[in-house]
């Protein structure tokens, strides 16, 4: 199975940064629909195959289903192609790092896409998962109740913010993977067990969270707009952290920076001058 070594697949990233920025708005939009509207669809299934299965017996296992079902949405979002704000968190500063795009493109970008998002996950929400019945049958309610009130209500704001860190830079560890595999069957795997591992973590990504809360708000749940408002300013500030930081700022460091001069050491002798004193010459004017 072909696939890029890291600084190749730092290039790719800095150039998918780069057509990112430059998307014009409206295709922006449309595309950022979509992935809100990708993420949330993986969000719904989620909370439908691990729902009806108690704690007390099964432990952790409804967690582990969770995120083994929930990475459905990030293969979406990458091979049918779309705008998720918690990737560009890390390719687009990559571009701005690299001085590809200016800073102005990136909060422009950053606002659509948000904008999108949060459009495409309400869409879900409230006409797929609660007009339909899909989640406010007994079972799934149940299961969402709890991700909802563990997300809105119990987290602290520090815990959603650190919550939030580690989730983007698993998410955008696996958006950095899927740009180095050559083919649709390595970026899968690739996407998978990063995916899999932030939310059997219980970690806070913005954009799931604006699928779980809406659509407890929507059933009737015990939770407020408040609620949900809170959890994504901390979850998206902890997300861009993760990711400008972790994942961007840090393999833009490492593959994509000049690399600065080595410096000399005391006695070291110049690499001019190395053959001639090997050679027992001597090389000074």
């Amino acid at each position: 199975m072909a696939a890029k070594t890291p600084p190749e697949t730092t290039k790719a990233a800095i150039e998918t940064g780069v057509k990112k920025a430059r998307l014009r708005w409206d295709k922006a939009l449309v595309a950022s629909f979509l992935a809100g509207a990708y993420i949330a669809l993986a969000g719904l299934l989620a909370v439908v195959v691990s729902s009806g299965l108690n704690r007390e017996i099964w432990g952790n296992l409804p967690t582990f289903i969770t995120g083994t079902v929930f990475s459905l949405g990030l293969v979406l979002v990458v091979i049918a192609g779309s705008e998720l704000l918690t990737g560009n968190m890390a390719l687009v500063p990559m571009a701005a790092m690299s001085g590809r795009v200016p800073l102005r493109s990136l909060f422009a970008n950053f606002g659509i896409v948000v904008a999108g998002n949060i459009l495409g996950s309400l869409f879900v929400a409230f006409f797929l998962a609660v007009q339909t019945g899909v989640i406010t049958a007994e079972a799934p309610l149940a299961r969402l109740e709890t991700i909802v009130h563990l997300k809105a209500i119990e987290e602290t704001a520090w815990q959603v913010f650190l919550r939030g860190m580690g989730a983007n830079w698993l998410v955008c560890l696996a958006v950095f993977m899927a740009l180095a595999a050559e083919d649709v069957g390595g970026k899968i795997l690739a996407i998978f067990f990063p995916i899999m591992g932030f939310v059997a973590l219980g970690f806070d990504h913005v954009i799931a969270n604006m699928f779980f809360i809406p659509a407890g708000i929507f059933a009737g749940l015990d939770v407020t707009w408040l609620d949900a408002l809170r959890n994504w300013l901390w979850a998206g500030l902890g997300n861009l952290v993760g990711a400008a930081l972790f994942v961007g700022a840090a393999y833009w460091y490492l593959y994509a920076r000049d690399p600065a001069p080595e410096r000399s050491e005391p006695g070291d002798v110049p690499p001019e001058r190395a053959g001639g004193v090997a050679a027992g010459r001597d090389t000074r004017a």
